[in-house]
């Protein structure tokens, strides 16, 4: 592990080192349901698992993932919403769960009001990859065959407003292309689709797209981030052939409103143990997913401040639901 990352974990560590309430020394006492609100397959159920299955091990007693997907997140989101503020029901949701609120005109639930953000878990890159029957081998091939054939190239997503949808709606419309969206009910089954050839294209993270990268079942043209990553650094960033272009995300830890701080404290710190643990970091980051830890104070903030940048992101995009 780079020096880098090992100052990074030694930091979450230490982070955690100080006694907590004893309201919360009992926290956990019983099981603990995670609900990941996409099907299984994608990036914020890969996160999930490698995560909470460590939590598990940091806080003694079992988390046991439920996958609630459909509705871009919106199933899951609205059980959680409604579940007991007792801390024994928990979200993992990206950056989704803001972006939904400026896709529908309404939703059973208020994503800022009725859940209090435990941390980031990682930080997500998306991969602009490409069916390898699409006769293209460069970003650059691909935006001049989609402005060569408007409206003709299809490509898929997590659902209408999640991160794989609004990443390629944004690029195409920074590069001023035409294509068609199909939305499927999560990142494993839209990928699914991709390497079965019902679609031509997808900007998808790339945890999620990982099997199909090892099997070369799709073909990488480019990712998300400003510049290259660490893990594939013959993938060019896609703001080489789109400048400008800068779309990453988060995939984090959510609890109803209402829970104890306490409780949410522990919660967080039992997270971030997990997080400092090399083997979670390996994991992540052999999936291009950056371990990603905030206090609760500080991910409310960055909440809000993607809650605004989303608005702005769904009106260029033009990405409206309903």
């Amino acid at each position: 592990m780079n020096s880098v990352m090992g100052v990074l974990l030694a930091l979450i560590a230490a982070s955690f080192a100080l006694p907590l309430p004893a309201v919360a020394q009992k926290y956990p006492d019983k099981p603990v349901r995670v609900v990941i609100v996409f099907p299984p397959g994608g990036s914020n159920d890969v996160v999930g698992r490698i995560v909470f299955q460590k939590v598990a091990d940091v806080m003694g007693q079992q988390f046991i993932i439920d996958n609630r997907g459909g509705a871009a997140g919106q199933i899951g989101s609205e059980i959680v919403a409604k579940s007991p503020a007792d801390g024994y029901t928990a979200m993992v949701q990206s950056t989704t769960h803001v972006a939904n609120a400026h896709l529908y005109k309404k939703l059973n639930y208020d994503p800022l009001k009725d859940f209090i953000g435990v941390t980031t878990l990682a930080r997500q890159v998306g991969m602009l990859v490409v069916h390898p029957s699409l006769p293209v081998k460069t970003g650059r091939d691909f935006v001049a065959l989609a402005k060569k054939r408007p409206g003709e190239i299809v490509y898929g997503s997590a659902g209408n407003g999640s991160f794989v949808h609004l990443s390629m709606a944004l690029m195409a419309e920074m590069a001023g292309l035409k294509m068609i969206h199909v939305p499927y009910k999560g990142g494993g089954p839209a990928g699914t689709a991709l390497v079965g050839g019902e679609t031509q294209a997808m900007l998808a993270t790339i945890g999620s797209l990982t099997p199909h990268l090892q099997s070369k079942r799709v073909r990488p043209l480019g990712v998300s981030s400003d510049k290259r990553t660490t893990q594939f650094p013959d993938v060019p960033a896609i703001a080489e052939f789109v400048p400008g272009y800068e779309f990453t995300a988060w995939v984090g830890c959510f609890v109803p409103a209402g829970t104890p701080k306490a409780i949410v404290d522990a919660l967080n710190a039992g997270i971030g143990k997990a997080l400092a643990d090399p083997g979670v970091a390996s994991k992540l980051s052999a999936q291009t997913l950056d371990p990603m830890l905030m206090t609760p104070e500080q991910f409310a903030a960055r909440i809000k401040s993607d809650y605004d940048k989303y608005a702005k992101v769904v009106k260029v995009s033009g990405a409206r639901v309903d």
